[in-house]
């Protein structure tokens, strides 16, 4: 499934000369702005850990396990998303005791799958099918926009208007006259902050049953700071 990259905002910033700043009479305020928003995709970070006396044997026995939790995320999927190898890894497991130098016991094979849908409705239904195939760490759920270009663009906006609004009433505060706009920039730019999720392990031991999981919004935040020069 094609991913859709984030749109990129072109900030105009609206400057003088800075020896003309220098001479000018100026306020300067920020402003800030919350937007809420819904989320359209959700991405689920999925690892299959294995262990064994040999890097051989827990690398042999990680694909095998990896292949079948794999296979399930992309019957559970459907057409709805995509799975993708974020991270591997093999190392070797050491046991420590005081007065003892460190004694290998075995090695450790991770292979990480990012899980990508935009059926939020679905990420306990992909939970359920990692874990009961063989996944045994859930690394976290974050949701996010596919494309989140209007709302920053909305909260760019609201920020930049309330920043003047600052700015005009110091103005007024101060008996002066705002003449024009020295300057207007993002000092934050407007940032996605994901849901995200704890990390779970998978317990063999526990009853099956649906894994319950809320979306809820995402706030997307920006900073304005604008310079208005006064008489």
């Amino acid at each position: 499934m094609a991913r859709a990259p984030f749109a990129t905002l072109l900030l105009i910033s609206c400057t003088i000369h800075a020896q003309d700043v220098s001479k000018a009479h100026f306020v300067r305020a920020s402003g800030e702005a919350t937007i809420t928003a819904a989320p359209d995709r959700a991405q689920l970070s999925i690892a299959v850990t294995t262990r064994a006396a040999t890097a051989q044997a827990a690398s042999s026995q990680n694909a095998s396990e990896t292949a079948r939790v794999i296979e399930a995320l992309k019957h559970t999927l459907g057409r709805s998303g995509e799975v993708k190898t974020t991270g591997y890894s093999v190392s070797p497991q050491y046991k420590y005791a005081p007065g003892h130098s460190p004694e290998l016991i075995g090695y450790e094979t991770t292979n990480t799958v990012l899980v990508t849908t935009d059926e939020l409705s679905s990420v306990g239904n992909i939970i359920d099918a990692a874990t009961a195939s063989g996944a045994n760490t859930i690394n976290g759920v974050s949701y996010t926009l596919r494309d989140d270009s209007e709302v920053r663009a909305k909260a760019l906006s609201e920020a930049t208007l309330k920043a003047k609004s600052n700015a005009e009433a110091i103005a007024r505060a101060l008996g002066v006259h705002v003449v024009g706009v020295l300057q207007a920039e993002p000092t934050q730019l407007p940032i996605v902050r994901p849901l995200p999720m704890q990390a779970m392990k998978a317990s063999p031991m526990a009853e099956p049953a649906a894994t319950p999981i809320e979306a809820g919004n995402l706030d997307i935040h920006a900073t304005v700071t604008v310079v208005l020069e006064i008489q």
